[in-house]
């Protein structure tokens, strides 16, 4: 996506969505980096992260074997401002499927749009 992209729409939020599940999936530390704002921040059931904590997981290898996105929707708050929420379906190596929904904010910064906010809820 470019600048240019004002809103984003479904389907450019889903681009860039995948840019960071394919960085899971493949243990690419650079291309979560580059998807996620300097003050991004993650809320997840282990607690709060950080830009760098999110990235620190790559440390031994990729965390997901593969995911699906489903149950997708759009709310643009702002030309430069989009939420994705979705019911992600994902499989870490070594362990059986699960699902959360994930609250996805993101951001035209310019230069690049990038992830600003995540939450995670683990499916009951």
């Amino acid at each position: 996506m470019t600048p240019d992209d004002k809103p984003p729409g479904l389907a450019g939020l889903l681009a860039l969505e995948t840019r960071v599940w394919e960085a899971l999936r493949t243990g690419d530390r650079a291309a979560d980096l580059a998807a996620l704002a300097e003050g991004f921040v993650g809320v997840y059931p282990t607690g709060v992260s950080d830009r760098e904590g999110h990235a620190g997981q790559f440390a031994d290898a990729p965390t997901v074997e593969a995911y699906e996105i489903r149950e997708a929707r759009a709310l643009v708050y702002a030309p430069d401002l989009a939420m994705l929420i979705y019911l992600a379906r994902y499989k870490r190596p070594g362990e059986d499927w699960a699902e959360m929904w994930i609250s996805s904010l993101w951001k035209d910064e310019g230069d690049a749009w990038r992830n600003l906010f995540s939450q995670d809820t683990p499916v009951a």
